[in-house]
């Protein structure tokens, strides 16, 4: 058991969110580990992942196959500045971006592929890329989402979910070999497609809940203030404690403006 000690190395530490109520829920996205978010379309869940990508301020290497190099690099921007999102479009759109380039060229080990449906093959190549540039692998790595990962042909639904779980295999592995977190963005199943209550974890599309260490499920409310909230649900969690009802979760509030996500107050988390 000792041998442990030695071959660990950076396996199983945090990344460091900073985000208090998802601490409390024991939500820890922890190196050579593998999670998924699951969610419905615009319900969150890439902000959730940009907001790690850009809070964390640690290596990392994100495959946006869902949203374009324009709408993250505003998302991004925004959330690295706290400037409002509408005020970083206008500039990359027609104003003058220079101030905001110098900003994120700072953050250079941030690195993003926007490929819409990139191979097993290209994650590895960009993987070796950023080791051969920088000299260590990511910390962090987001496929946003998994199933925009080119597995092959997919005939029927027995097919897709076979592929899911070989893709999840794949991941997971990922992680171990380059002792990163590896965040996956999956889908929901019809009946929780809305995101307007809580999603339990046989709600994850494709049933693949057996590899992932974490799975967490977002949902979402709009508050008296008008304001967005996002419920995130640790629906499996081998670490700590896990809700698969889904009815147990942390809250936060989106700020329309900049994009993040902000802690409610500083009490427990919402229990229902």
């Amino acid at each position: 058991m000792t041998q442990a000690l030695e071959i660990r190395g950076e396996a199983g530490e945090p990344i460091p969110h900073g985000i208090k109520s998802l601490s409390k829920l024991g939500i820890e996205f922890r190196r050579s580990e593998y999670s998924i978010v699951a969610a419905g379309p615009g319900t969150g869940k890439s902000l959730l992942a940009a907001m790690l990508a850009t809070k964390t301020n640690v290596p990392a290497l994100y495959f946006s196959a869902d949203s374009s190099a324009a709408t993250q690099m505003a998302r991004a921007t925004a959330m690295i500045t706290g400037d409002d999102v509408k005020q970083v479009k206008e500039a990359l759109l027609g104003g003058d971006f220079s101030e905001y380039a110098k900003i994120l060229g700072a953050r250079w080990w941030t690195r993003w592929n926007y490929d819409a449906r990139p191979k097993p093959s290209d994650l590895e190549r960009d993987l070796l890329c950023y080791y051969e540039v920088y000299n260590v692998m990511p910390h962090l790595v987001v496929v946003d989402n998994i199933t925009n990962v080119d597995t092959g042909a997919v005939g029927d639904a027995e097919s897709y979910t076979f592929g899911l779980e070989g893709l999840n295999e794949y991941l997971s592995e990922m992680a171990r070999v380059t002792k990163a977190h590896v965040l996956g963005l999956h889908h929901v199943n019809g009946p929780h497609a809305d995101g307007l209550t809580p999603i339990p974890l046989s709600g994850v599309k494709g049933q693949i809940s057996r590899v992932p260490n974490l799975i967490l499920t977002i949902h979402v409310e709009v508050d008296e203030m008008g304001s967005r909230v996002l419920h995130v649900s640790p629906v499996k969690n081998r670490e700590d404690m896990a809700d698969p009802s889904g009815n147990t979760f942390a809250s936060l509030r989106l700020n329309r403006r900049n994009l993040r996500l902000e802690e409610i107050d500083d009490g427990l988390p919402v229990y229902v």
